[in-house]
């Protein structure tokens, strides 16, 4: 006798899937997507949804083909169609991968931080680039040095609540001025490793400050070629606005120096200097961070009748390389 197989209306069973997750009050929401997909999606590379979603829907529960009933998105997500919810739970969501996945991003990510990287650093003598391959070592030294750092900084941490005194720190000893100036030193910049979080770019960055203060190998940024264009009126007169702050700082030299003297400071290696009429202007090498430095002072010095340009970005030695 043939027997009856219930199978209810709101359950679709679907395989090799990506999940996205958004709970919301005692609510969890799902929605499937294609493996990779929806990381593409996320990183702006991928605008089409039907190559992102396996089916345009809410589950309850992916695995059991279950559907979220209008009731339950009408109560979490007040005001919005079921169009809009998958939207809603695509950009908040909580993405869940397989190993493969979560590897082969991983990789991906790790190679286009260390090509930017790579492009960005020089070593400080030769002025060579290194290759991909040898930021790839320094930045995993870094990365092992990382993960001892953060080991030792937990185990001290638990340490500590638990009322252990470290070994070698007499208990109620005083600190004297010396020790809190060091207690209230900002730590060096360290790193750990990629993740999928960040953009690549916001990874380089700290990946490359990591290498400059660490410098497990020898490593500055590159250089950008810039231009200055002051107006001769006010080369001679006393830059107020790095006054003040190199007074702070103690540097009474630096604090006295004219518009002039402030600006040759800042650019590192000065190609040229020429007058054409009422305008100086001068070429030269600096570091990234001199552009906002330059761009402030000729702002505040000059009321925006000097400005600062990139000629280019960064400059190494083509074709030619460390390691």
């Amino acid at each position: 006798m043939p027997q009856n197989i219930n199978q209810p209306s709101n359950q679709i069973r679907l395989t090799n899937v990506s999940l996205v997750r958004l709970r919301k009050g005692k609510k969890r929401f799902e929605v499937p997507c294609y493996k990779n997909k929806i990381l593409e999606y996320r990183a702006g590379s991928e605008k089409d949804l039907d190559n992102v979603l396996q089916i345009n829907n809410v589950f309850l529960n992916v695995s059991k083909g279950q559907t979220a009933p209008n009731a339950d998105l009408e109560k979490s997500f007040p005001g919005l169609s079921r169009d809009d919810v998958v939207l809603e739970i695509l950009k908040k969501g909580e993405v869940q991968v397989g190993e493969k996945e979560r590897g082969a991003e991983l990789d991906r990510m790790n190679r286009e931080v260390i090509d930017i990287v790579a492009g960005k650093v020089v070593d400080p003598k030769t002025k060579r680039v290194y290759t991909p391959g040898m930021i790839e070592k320094a930045l995993n030294i870094l990365s092992e040095q990382g993960a001892k750092a953060k080991s030792a900084a937990k185990d001290k941490d638990s340490g500590t609540a638990s009322g252990v005194q470290s070994p070698g720190t007499p208990t109620g000893t005083p600190t004297t001025d010396g020790e809190k100036s060091k207690e209230k030193a900002k730590p060096a910049p360290i790193w750990t490793g990629v993740v999928t979080t960040k953009s690549a770019k916001i990874q380089a960055l700290d990946a490359i400050k990591a290498l400059i203060a660490n410098q497990p190998i020898p490593v500055q940024r590159a250089r950008m070629r810039i231009r200055v264009i002051c107006p001769t009126q006010n080369l001679k007169q006393a830059a107020k606005s790095a006054a003040k702050a190199k007074e702070e700082e103690g540097d009474e030299q630096a604090a006295t120096g004219t518009v002039k003297d402030r600006i040759l400071a800042t650019i590192e290696t000065v190609e040229s200097q020429d007058t054409m009429g009422s305008e100086w202007e001068v070429t030269g090498y600096a570091e990234p961070g001199a552009l906002k430095i330059l761009g402030d002072l000729l702002s505040a010095e000059t009321k925006g009748r000097g400005n600062v340009e990139v000629l280019d970005m960064a400059i190494v030695h083509e074709g030619d390389s460390n390691g």
